[in-house]
């Protein structure tokens, strides 16, 4: 290939339109939207507390029921807080329930932790879109 063809090929490719920048905040939006479809349907271990309620830890104002993946994820959760020596029951729980039913049913508002320990861990605040508006902390204030 010639100067004259090969310029003329970059000449031609520069003009090409070229694809779209991805849009950073629409794919984090998506990842998380996905990240709350599965947890949703997935089942999950809930801790409980000393009166047989599910487990909750406070953290920026707000209390979150910890919720975990397997019992390893509980496991590494017990690591980290030095309480390895105690035995840590729960229940299984679907995430839809705690989502809809249980967070609702409680008279704080009250998110969820999946994983609060381990590096695949996400939160599920009690905002519009995630718990039912009736409850979420995001939502219109009843007069």
């Amino acid at each position: 290939m010639g100067f004259e063809e090969e310029w003329g090929s970059l000449r031609t490719g520069a003009a090409a339109p070229r694809p779209a920048a991805a849009d950073p905040v629409a794919e984090a939006r998506q990842a998380a939207w996905r990240q709350l479809v599965e947890f949703r349907d997935r089942v999950v271990l809930v801790p409980l507390d000393e009166r047989g309620g599910l487990w909750t830890a406070g953290l920026g104002g707000l209390d979150w029921i910890c919720a975990f993946s397997d019992e390893d994820a509980l496991a590494r959760f017990a690591q980290a807080r030095g309480e390895t020596d105690r035995e840590w029951t729960f229940r299984r729980v679907r995430g839809a329930r705690l989502l809809d039913e249980v967070v609702p049913a409680l008279d704080f508002p009250c998110g969820v932790a999946l994983n609060p320990a381990g590096p695949d861990g996400a939160v599920f605040p009690p905002v519009r879109g995630i718990v039912p508006d009736e409850v979420a902390v995001d939502g219109e204030v009843a007069a």
